[in-house]
């Protein structure tokens, strides 16, 4: 499989939204909504993340994710100060688990890396991507009630 990536065009946003249902659905159906109940509930929270992003990581990088040139997610990256913030990336049910997540964090890590920056996360604390980052060498920086803030240091020891 080839995974490319290239910038998110602006007028993909029903793919945005089907790709984060796919990621949130399971999460709100012990809710017992029916598929319209559910549907409005995640346009909502979509609607929201989507502002906040735009608001808190103006100018981040944000590209499509590409499997054999069909869209199959997205990463959006933001430059702090002194690290890569690692804001969101989202596969689509069917592109999970087959090591895309991983290159592209792989990636990530080489070109902060050469940039003498670490990389910083934050991640459900049920989300099964924990052991992902644990392995390329994240650590945890603090937690909340729901979510554990990682980085994974340059290895040139900034």
């Amino acid at each position: 499989m080839n995974i490319t990536l290239r910038p998110f065009p602006a007028d993909h946003q029903d793919f945005l939204f089907k790709l984060y249902a796919s990621t949130r659905a399971a999460e709100f159906s012990a809710f017992g909504w029916n598929a319209a109940q559910l549907e409005a509930f995640l346009r909502m929270q979509f609607n929201a993340q989507k502002q906040w992003y735009e608001v808190a990581y103006r100018g981040a990088d944000h590209q499509l994710i590409l499997a054999d040139e069909q869209p199959a997610g997205r990463i959006l990256v933001f430059r702090e100060a002194d690290a890569n913030l690692l804001v969101d990336i989202a596969l689509l049910d069917e592109y999970r688990n087959r090591g895309i997540g991983k290159q592209l964090l792989q990636d990530l890590i080489a070109r902060s890396e050469k940039e003498g920056r670490g990389v910083r996360l934050q991640v459900l604390k049920n989300n099964p991507a924990c052991r992902l980052y644990q392995r390329l060498g994240f650590i945890q920086t603090g937690e909340d009630g729901m979510h554990y803030q990682m980085l994974r240091k340059p290895t040139s020891g900034s």
